[in-house]
Formats: C-alpha cells, sequence, structure tokens
C-alpha cells in the first residue's frame, strides 16, 4: 500500500512539472500582449516636437493609438520612443 501511495506521488509530481512550463509559457504571452507604456514615462505630447509627430511614426496606428504607449494618442503628438516610419 505504502509503495503504491508513493509511486503516485511521484507521478502526479512528474505530471505537473511537466506542463508547469506550459502553463507560464501562455500566461507570458498574455501579458507582454497586453503591456504598454505609460505617456508620461515617454514624455508624451499632443504636439509635434522639432518637425516629428505620431502620424509618421513607426510606432502609430490609426486613428488615435500606439504599439507601445497606452491611451488615445494624437497623429499631431510626439514621445521620446518616436521612430520615423521606413521610407
Amino acid at each position: 500500500m505504502q509503495d503504491q501511495k508513493t509511486r503516485r506521488a511521484a507521478l502526479q509530481a512528474a505530471g505537473l512539472a511537466a506542463i508547469a512550463p506550459l502553463g507560464l509559457g501562455l500566461g507570458s504571452r498574455r501579458a507582454k500582449a497586453q503591456d504598454k507604456l505609460a505617456p508620461a514615462m515617454v514624455m508624451y505630447q499632443a504636439t509635434p516636437k522639432d518637425g516629428q509627430k505620431c502620424s509618421g511614426c513607426l510606432h502609430f496606428q490609426a486613428p488615435n493609438a500606439c504599439a507601445i504607449v497606452s491611451g488615445d494618442i494624437s497623429p499631431e503628438g510626439w514621445c521620446a520612443v518616436w521612430a520615423a516610419k521606413p521610407a
């Protein structure tokens, strides 16, 4: 009887160890997809700076979003992670 309990416990532990990375991987992907920077973290402003504006940025998603900054983003805005769209 003791042998069965030990074997069962070992099999259960092995099963949990085998599937644990799968669960962690799914959670990580979900979290990364939702993570965006706060506008204040990137010095976002609703006006252009030195001729650079969000509508000309690689990260801008029309009509008013950004791939890496959260919240409503003005096409006329600017932030420190501005990157020119490829020509």
